[in-house]
């Protein structure tokens, strides 16, 4: 299961993705949000569904089956919860979220991958740190630095991310890299670039279905 985070549609319907949703432990969030983007206006939502969508071919032809939590760029949410509802549904072997992040610390860039800590159920346990492992060292082998500020050597434990929460199966989210750095924003706006990114996830993604 692949999910590129936010939405295209997000934007012009701040009611609907404003609405409060369940979030594990106990909690509520919004049911989605709009995203971050380049300085220059590049959205996430963009970026990220057309690095699932590279992910997905590059995994179909290789003869695994891949199932998007949304088959467009237009469209509203879906809501966080539904995201994680449609994983367990399809009893999928991996769940990887698909966002990149827009923080404005001095210098802050390269990728991290979040995980669901404490884990609630058995697969939020060694099954999603074991994900989460493989995604981190297939994009660090493939020349993409870890992160400078979130996690520690490319690997962040969460306990506020809904779809890790909410997850019956193993799951992770990654954070492919800062796009208000004037580097990795260019990066990601590229198809090249998005080229890259999409090519260590599937081969991460291989390697942890091996």
């Amino acid at each position: 299961m692949l999910d590129p985070g936010h939405n295209g549609g997000n934007g012009s319907h701040a009611a609907e993705i404003n609405k409060q949703v369940p979030a594990g432990r106990g909690q509520t969030k919004p049911c989605n949000t709009t995203g971050t983007s380049t300085n220059a206006g590049y959205p996430e939502h963009a970026f990220t569904f057309d690095v699932a969508k590279r992910v997905s071919a590059a995994l179909t032809a290789k003869g695994i089956k891949v199932i998007m939590t949304r088959q467009d760029d237009s469209g509203v949410g879906p809501c966080v919860d539904k995201r994680a509802a449609a994983g367990n549904s399809a009893n999928a072997d991996a769940v990887i979220s698909i966002h990149a992040d827009g923080s404005n610390s001095a210098g802050a860039h390269g990728f991290h991958v979040a995980y669901s800590s404490p884990p609630l159920n058995a697969q939020q346990g060694e099954p999603s740190t074991r994900l989460a492992r493989a995604l981190r060292d297939g994009i660090r082998d493939a020349g993409i630095p870890t992160s400078t500020y979130l996690g520690q050597a490319g690997l962040a434990p969460r306990a506020d991310l809904a779809g890790l929460n909410l997850s019956t199966r193993p799951a992770a989210l990654v954070e492919c890299g800062n796009m208000r750095n004037a580097d990795e924003a260019a990066a990601m706006a590229s198809p090249e670039g998005r080229q890259r990114y999409a090519s260590a996830i599937a081969a991460a993604i291989e390697a942890y279905l091996a």
